[in-house]
């Protein structure tokens, strides 16, 4: 089975249509799938449902597919340094569900391994579990939450061999593997593909069966807030 590409335009081909939902990686600006937004915004496919931790910044990441009204619906845990997702939120122009980063994880993680649903304490009480079911076990109260199943999962990682089996570096781990293990479809967009074999097993963090299309190149990798000390003089 071929899944190596040679651009992530070529790796989306006959995947795309309008409304679907798709599960994009990363952490902030961290190991997010630019080479794959890009194409996205080039392809012009709309009314987009994308579940992701975050909503990147105004000009970057998925930012960039807000920026164009690509976005009908944002399922996230935070969105606070995008001043245009939070236009289009308060002017009714783009639909939010809000997620506990650890429950949006799981979700994720969950549609990924055949869960359909779990329950769980975070977010009772509180808007989040408004129209969700309720059970009491041991006494405490946990709402029902549904595992996340995406049409398609874009994700980025630091290596790959050409099975798809993905090496994450540093904080690029947290989301991408759940989000690629929720896709019908992965793209896994990556630094660098290295020779069969030549990754160690152990050393592996997620196995080539949960990725179908891999496209090797060059990223960005923007930092969102730059944070430096001052020099010390003697």
């Amino acid at each position: 089975m071929k899944k190596v590409y040679g651009s992530a335009d070529e790796a989306l081909e006959g995947l795309l249509h309008d409304g679907m939902f798709i599960a994009a990686g990363g952490f902030g600006l961290c190991g997010i799938p630019e080479l794959a937004i890009e194409a996205l915004v080039r392809s012009g496919v709309k009314d987009l449902t994308v579940a992701s931790n975050n909503a990147g910044v105004d000009d970057f990441g998925l930012g960039k597919l807000l920026a164009t009204r690509q976005i009908r619906k944002m399922i996230s845990s935070y969105v606070g340094e995008n001043a245009e997702f939070m236009r289009q939120y308060l002017s009714g122009e783009l639909e939010l569900e809000f997620n506990p980063q650890g429950t949006l994880a799981e979700r994720m993680r969950a549609g990924g391994s055949g869960i359909p649903g779990f329950y769980t304490k975070t977010g009772v009480g509180t808007l989040i579990a408004e129209g969700k079911e309720v059970k009491t076990f041991d006494g405490e109260d946990y709402i029902l939450e549904r595992g996340i199943v995406a049409d398609l999962s874009i994700v980025k990682a630091w290596k790959a061999d050409d099975t798809g089996n993905l090496v994450f570096r540093k904080t690029a781990r947290n989301f991408n593997p759940p989000a690629a293990m929720c896709g019908k479809i992965c793209l896994a967009e990556v630094e660098e593909i290295v020779p069969r074999g030549s990754l160690d097993p152990d050393m592996i963090h997620l196995p080539g069966i949960y990725v179908h299309r891999i496209v090797e190149g060059a990223h960005e990798k923007r930092i969102e807030k730059v944070t430096t000390r001052q020099k010390e003089t003697a």
